[in-house]
């Protein structure tokens, strides 16, 4: 008989994926590190063309993104004290002035709170209602699941117009509480179905064991269930995260200042004489790494979660 073996891939097949894999990976992270990239680069070399592959770093994109500026004249300039610090000598370099502290902090700080704080009470409420529709007889479940699930389906724009007439009433417009309810709200049905599908895989025998050892109902569902889809809520809190932090549509319709988050505010960041691209890549590239270190954090439970109850025994 041959060595040929239906389960272990052959030596060109092994070649093939790698291959595979490696350019795929090529084609997807190529433009990450070109905003990267870009963030580092004179406004000159941003919009050269053709463009720049090697150029010299340097950070006027980051001292734009976090200051506003005002242009001088250079009779203005001999006036002025020597700047004492780097980024006013950039600043200065350029033929401006450092006027105050940009907006963009701000708006970081809104995208944290609101994008953590949704997902943490997308994942307590999401567990506890899939715990309730795994375990219990729950009446016209498959109804409930389905209207559930049907609530992802509507496009933002289809209730953009009476979520903003609620909010104006409940004065929750341009809150943070009321995009972390928002967030919360559209990110419940993605939470309730993964988690159903996680505690599914958990054997009920488990919790059985622990009420016959004495345990209640919630101290069974406390340190036995809650550990076991661990996997599960990493999971699922990553997806949850990267939703609240990249929406766009409720951000622009339903905030303008006080609870405006980086997504839309992004694109505004205009620099003397145009648009800013250092500043606007550098502003996506400190708005990555976040949810970066998150995933990073979560990833083993992220890759267990992906085949979680794949294999049976």
């Amino acid at each position: 008989m041959s060595g040929f073996s239906v389960t272990e891939p052959s030596k060109r097949q092994k070649w093939f994926a790698g291959l595979l894999v490696i350019t795929y990976a090529v084609v997807t992270l190529l433009p990450l590190l070109w905003i990267i990239a870009t963030g580092f680069k004179s406004p000159a070399d941003s919009i050269s063309y053709p463009p720049k592959v090697l150029f010299e770093p340097t950070l006027e994109g980051y001292v734009n993104l976090f200051s506003t500026r005002t242009r001088i004249t250079p009779s203005m300039r001999e006036t002025l004290v020597e700047p004492t610090t780097w980024y006013e000598q950039i600043a200065r370099d350029s033929g401006t002035v450092i006027a105050g502290p940009s907006r963009y902090g701000q708006r970081f700080l809104n995208s944290v709170i609101i994008g953590f704080g949704s997902t943490f009470l997308s994942i307590f409420f999401g567990t506890l209602a899939a715990y309730a529709f795994s375990r219990f007889k729950v009446p016209i479940k498959e109804d409930l699941l389905f209207f559930i699930l049907s609530t992802r389906m509507m496009p933002p724009i289809a209730v953009a117009i009476p979520i903003f007439l609620m909010f104006r009433q409940l004065g929750l417009n341009d809150t943070q509480l009321g995009m972390i309810l928002l967030y919360t709200a559209v990110n419940l049905s993605l939470s309730v179905w993964l988690l159903k599908g996680f505690i599914d895989e958990i054997p009920l025998e488990y919790e059985e064991a622990a009420l016959i050892d004495g345990y209640t109902r919630f101290q069974a569902f406390y340190k036995v269930v809650l550990p076991q889809a661990a996997t599960g809520i990493a999971s699922t809190a990553i997806f949850c995260l990267i939703f609240a932090w990249n929406e766009y549509a409720f951000a622009v319709l339903l905030t303008s200042g006080t609870a405006q988050t980086a997504p839309p505010f992004i694109p505004t960041i205009i620099g003397i004489g145009g648009q800013d691209w250092p500043a606007v890549a550098a502003g996506a590239t400190i708005f990555l790494i976040p949810v970066m270190i998150f995933t990073i954090l979560l990833r083993k439970h992220l890759l267990s979660g992906i085949t979680f109850g794949a294999v049976r025994k």
